[in-house]
């Protein structure tokens, strides 16, 4: 085992991305406080409809379930209880009860600021069972409007006439969004402002396949537990987009800075290992106590999932598929078409990608990042996340990777997961491979 020991340094955009996210915060509850904005529920994917609205804010509950989780357990138990003595069981998503419990409880935190309420609702349209469900106990809480959004996959043979078909689906749903909102709240919509945000979301794009490429390098400069600090600061957590492009291009930059001069996340890096899908929020300290072994983490598909539609470039590093673009020359100048080249951008016109997704996306990711390991939660509140888990399992195994799963009830939900067995795990995991804790 190798015994170069890396030097390690904080990272300096880490108060940036600070201050994004509390403007974001800020933003969620002026909106909630003002008779002039709005605070929508949810998120359509692949594009920001609240970019043509003044005072429209989305907020999605992934990531505020998350930081729930993380901040205070006794908190985010009790906003559950909450949630769980109106019938709602643990089956159900600890992001969605977190949040939910919130709604019943009228505060978002331990400190007991008012729950910013929504005023419509779109739930996020996503492979994972629960998403699509997540607005009906706002709609039921107080009379708002909710509308579906959703996002069809298909199975067989890549089909462009299909996949045409499908981008002009998603393209009808979110007409239907705006022309409601228009209706119903009378606002306005911006087409200029959509029009102006075309070329930065590729843009971004770009630099986020770039962070993730820089994983692979030995040692990685940054650890999964870093990673989850920024990676929602484009899509779940909405900001400018100019600084977002910004914020981006500076982390870029400093990632770089630190392969270039050998800045490793973990200074005895010497196993590297990969996860699936969300961590336990509530126990991140588990990547701490992994590395201990010399272990670091650097990543999964759902922390790189930016990146996707995902794929294996011939020199063995990752990619994104070839996007179809606007031909050269040709101005978008209709919100039909604005959004047709959106969801082209996302999707690389591919709807078909869940046999992938299931079958050989870990595999590759795996080849990608050079890992000796897998950790792999089985999480039973999130069906979407844990299909075929296992299978997966047997597939790194068969390329030489060592895995390990471990089961709990979902990322923002600490009910079921116990820890101290979970630690035991991995002493039992390392050790099994020849690997101690270094002094």
């Amino acid at each position: 085992m190798s015994k170069q020991i890396w030097e390690t340094r904080p990272l300096e955009i880490w108060g940036k991305a600070k201050e994004l996210r509390a403007n974001f915060q800020k933003a969620i509850n002026e909106a909630a406080a003002s008779p002039n904005s709005l605070l929508a529920h949810g998120n359509t994917g692949g594009v920001d409809w609240s970019v043509g609205f003044d005072g429209l804010n989305v907020v999605e509950d992934n990531p505020i379930g998350a930081i729930m989780a993380s901040r205070s357990d006794s908190f985010s138990r009790e906003a559950r209880l909450a949630s769980e003595i109106r019938g709602w069981g643990r089956e159900l998503c600890g992001y969605v009860n977190n949040c939910w419990g919130c709604q019943f409880l009228g505060y978002d935190s331990p400190d007991g600021a008012p729950f910013p309420y929504r005023q419509l609702s779109v739930p996020l349209p996503d492979p994972c069972d629960q998403h699509a469900k997540r607005g009906q106990q706002c709609m039921d809480l107080s009379p708002i409007p909710r509308f579906g959004a959703d996002w069809p996959m298909y199975l067989g043979p890549i089909d462009p006439e299909r996949e045409s078909a499908l981008v002009e689906h998603k393209v009808q749903c979110i007409l239907h969004v705006i022309n409601e909102i228009e209706r119903i709240f009378g606002k306005k919509y911006d087409d200029e402002k959509l029009f102006n945000v075309l070329d930065i979301v590729p843009r971004v794009q770009v630099l986020v396949t770039k962070i993730a490429q820089l994983m692979a390098n030995v040692p990685a400069p940054l650890g999964l537990k870093e990673l989850y600090s920024f990676y929602t600061l484009s899509v779940l957590t909405k900001i400018d987009p100019q600084e977002m492009l910004d914020f981006w291009k500076a982390f870029v930059d400093e990632v770089q800075w630190r392969v270039d001069n050998k800045i490793a996340a973990v200074a005895t890096e010497r196993y590297r290992w990969m996860e699936a899908h969300p961590s336990p929020w509530h126990f991140l300290r588990y990547f701490r106590y992994m590395e201990q072994y010399g272990a670091v983490c650097i990543g999964s598909q759902y922390s790189h999932m930016l990146v996707e539609p995902f794929k294996l470039n011939d020199d063995g590093t990752i990619g994104r598929e070839e996007q179809v673009k606007v031909p050269e020359g040709q101005k978008i100048r209709t919100r039909e078409d604005a959004l047709r080249s959106i969801f082209r951008e996302a999707r690389g016109e591919r709807f078909k990608d869940d046999e992938y997704f299931r079958k050989h996306v870990i595999t590759d990711f795996a080849k990608a990042f050079h890992v000796d390991g897998a950790i792999m939660p089985l999480w039973r509140a999130g069906v979407g996340c844990t299909l075929t888990r296992k299978e997966q399992g047997l597939r790194l195994s068969e390329m030489g990777v060592r895995v390990l799963h471990y089961e709990g009830a979902q990322p923002g939900d600490r009910t079921d997961l116990d820890e101290h067995d979970f630690l035991d795990r991995l002493d039992i995991w390392m050790e099994s491979q020849g690997l101690e804790k270094l002094a």
